[in-house]
């Protein structure tokens, strides 16, 4: 991946867990390496295809100084997720901030971070088989794009399909959806349960009726597993109800833990 550099950018501002920090402000230090496609910026001289560093360091001082923080992370995790939602380009972003003055008491050059965050690619399958089913699905489906570190980038048919587990109930209508995200599996998964309740999602009977499911099914390539989600999906290549809409949006997405594509996982559920 190609990259972009500003190295040891100065921005007076107000940071540190001291009062003397916040009220007299001191000078700080950030180095940025962008990851981005620079081809086209290369062949035709476009500047829409690439990033403006010269704007990009006046938006960087803006977001940098408009707030006061404690801590030197959260000012570098501000300017991070900043990057990635304001310039489209940008793939994935790392970020040095170093911190010369620090209140030591010691001789130092300086106290630094330095963090590297990116867009991530997640698949998510959503159901619902209560109330307004169609509604359920298109309200989860705006949740998860109107959150500020989330966008849906593709959304499947909708589709039909009978209960599975526990059969006395109704119909479900089924959906999958791409997502590009900077936030964790963890924060992910948090972040779905969220809109689960929002959307009165109760867990009285396993497998049973709800308004709506939302489910990780992959999550870049990454294979893991917690207490509280296991990517991908355990069951996701055994249920033609995930795999069929999924297919719709990724057909040639290949199962990290299976080593076969989607539409060979389809094409083996629908025999």
């Amino acid at each position: 991946m190609d990259k972009i550099y500003i190295k040891d950018f100065e921005v007076f501002a107000n940071h540190g867990v001291f009062n003397e920090e916040k009220n007299l402000g001191q000078k700080f230090i950030l180095s940025m390496e962008l990851q981005l496609n620079l081809r086209k910026a290369g062949l035709t001289g476009d500047l829409n295809e690439t990033v403006n560093y010269g704007e990009l360091c006046l938006e960087v001082e803006k977001q940098f100084t408009k707030e006061r923080y404690d801590l030197i992370e959260t000012a570098v995790e501000k300017v991070a997720g900043f990057i990635l939602l304001k310039y489209d380009l940008v793939k994935k972003v790392k970020i040095i901030l170093k911190k010369p003055w620090a209140p030591i008491g010691r001789h130092v050059e300086y106290a630094a971070v330095e963090i590297e965050r990116g867009w991530h690619t997640v698949y998510v399958a959503l159901g619902s088989n209560m109330g307004d089913k169609e509604k359920n699905l298109k309200d989860a489906i705006k949740l998860i794009d109107n959150n500020d570190q989330s966008k849906v980038t593709k959304t499947s048919k909708f589709y039909i399909t009978e209960p599975v587990g526990y059969l006395d109930q109704d119909d479900f209508l089924n959906c999958a959806i791409e997502v590009k995200t900077i936030l964790s599996p963890e924060e992910f998964m948090t972040t779905l349960l969220e809109f689960e309740n929002t959307l009165k999602r109760e867990r009285l009977i396993h497998w049973g009726p709800r308004t709506i499911d939302l489910d990780i099914l992959l999550y870049d390539d990454i294979v893991t597993s917690d207490e509280y989600y296991t990517i991908p999906h355990p069951r996701m290549a055994e249920r033609l109800f995930v795999i069929e809409p999924l297919c719709d949006i990724a057909p040639y997405l290949v199962h990290p833990l299976l080593n076969r594509r989607i539409i060979d996982i389809k094409s083996e559920l629908s025999k």
